[in-house]
């Protein structure tokens, strides 16, 4: 026969229960227990352990959903993992904005009201080379809030080979509807000729579009209009051109031994009006999107009413700031953003850091499992350069003997319940973890001990 539970007062007076109202309080603690005490009526739990469980559910329900992880994924700009690593000095200035008043929309030599995007705007311009700048809180914002401005009512004419869809169903199609603007397809997945736009063209026309393929390439027999042919054809019947970079990088990766991409910078020469990318994605700063080109379209895009409900906060603003600042020694971009760090990091010191690994990960594993040393090919991540790897090294476990397929879900599990949780994944029979994001082996260690 189960005991009857003691009083909810004896347990709020218990070891467990007093530390349990110090920390979380009386409301709180006193639902716990009550909730605890049920499960002991039904036998659940034992009737002496009822104010260790409610004080352990109040511990676990205060742990926060939105906690740091070990990404061995191999994929550098996770978006299911948060993007880009800030900087310090982003860090710093996050905090410094959030710890207290700041000047987000005052201008302290006036003494009047500010505005908020001139804390970027002056860096963006200098970066791009573009005659204006705004920032909001994401491409896809920026993308939805120039064709609402410049197109809503009429056709944007876009190739069809660029029709997107990103991660979360997000379609291109559906954001040029949610716009207001008439899409119009021109040419076929694999070849667009400019013919095919000129004849697109007509009266109802405002804008024609060009969208990056950040998360595939068609290779094989293709054709594609090059961006300043685009502009031309744009310019010579008066209309602007939107050249959604996606990803967006402000420098020239092949500095660095990456894989070329497009810049900011390389779009505005080419003639772009408006140029939309992002700001947590190769650029290494926090979720933001930004719209730079032509002074007079940039201003029209600040003053349309959905520019309100996109703009960045005084965090953000604060960190992306003290990021674009970084751009300004690009002599030392690689030692400072941490994106461009692990990006360029060279195999041979992942694969060092593999082999020092290899045995504590062995001894924490168990008999059962093999550890080896693996090269891995790493992935940019976030819809740049698709289909470029970077050569890397992790570590492989494997069953030791026979073993059923769960197995390897069991494993990955337990990795994910260590503190940090570590992230990797399965694939030819074994769990591999790709350490090139992985900068301080000690973190891992902790984790495993």
């Amino acid at each position: 026969m189960t005991a009857r539970p003691p009083s909810i007062d004896l347990l709020l007076r218990s070891d467990a229960g007093r530390a349990a109202v110090s920390r979380f309080g009386r409301g709180a603690t006193v639902a716990a227990l009550r909730s605890a005490a049920e499960r002991a009526r039904t036998g659940e739990i034992a009737t002496d352990a009822i104010a260790a469980h409610a004080l352990a559910a109040l511990e676990q329900a205060a742990w926060p959903s939105l906690q740091p992880v070990i990404n061995l994924t191999g994929t550098v700009l996770h978006t299911n993992l948060g993007r880009a690593l800030l900087a310090e000095p982003a860090i710093a200035a996050a905090i410094a904005a959030m710890s207290g008043a700041a000047t987000l929309e005052y201008d302290v030599a006036t003494g009047g009201r500010g505005e908020r995007d001139d804390h970027v705007r002056g860096l963006l311009r200098e970066l791009t080379g573009a005659e204006d700048a705004i920032a909001v809180n994401n491409n896809a914002a920026a993308v939805l809030l120039a064709l609402a401005t410049i197109a809503a009512g009429r056709e944007t004419i876009v190739s069809r080979g660029e029709l997107i869809e990103i991660g979360g169903a997000f379609r291109m199609p559906a954001i040029m509807q949610s716009a207001g603007t008439r899409l119009v397809e021109v040419g076929t997945t694999n070849r667009t000729h400019a013919r095919d736009y000129e004849d697109a063209i007509g009266a109802d026309t405002a804008l024609l579009m060009k969208v990056h393929t950040s998360n595939y390439r068609i290779e094989g027999f293709t054709a594609e209009v090059a961006p300043r042919d685009l502009a031309a054809i744009a310019h010579a019947t008066s209309l602007p051109l939107l050249d959604d970079l996606g990803s967006g990088t402000l420098i020239d990766l092949t500095r660095h031994g990456l894989p070329r991409e497009r810049t900011v910078a390389d779009a505005i020469r080419d003639g772009a009006d408006l140029v939309t990318f992002s700001g947590d994605k190769l650029l290494g700063g926090p979720q933001a999107g930004f719209i730079v080109g032509r002074r007079d379209l940039v201003a029209r895009c600040a003053k349309h009413p959905l520019k309100r409900a996109l703009r960045l906060d005084k965090i953000r603003l604060a960190a992306l700031e003290a990021t674009l600042k970084l751009y300004r020694d690009p002599d030392r971009l690689a030692e400072t953003l941490p994106t461009l760090r692990l990006l360029v990091r060279p195999e041979s010191d992942i694969r060092t850091m593999a082999e020092t690994l290899r045995p504590a990960l062995s001894t924490w594993a168990g008999p059962d499992w093999r550890v080896e040393v693996i090269a891995c090919r790493s992935q940019i991540g976030s819809g740049a350069l698709p289909v470029e790897t970077l050569p890397s090294a992790g570590l492989a476990l494997s069953p030791a003997g026979r073993a059923s397929g769960s197995a390897l879900d069991v494993l990955s599990a337990r990795l994910r319940s260590l503190t940090p949780p570590v992230i990797g994944t399965i694939r030819d029979n074994a769990v591999r973890l790709d350490l090139r994001c992985l900068e301080d082996p000690a973190t891992l260690l902790a984790a495993l001990t």
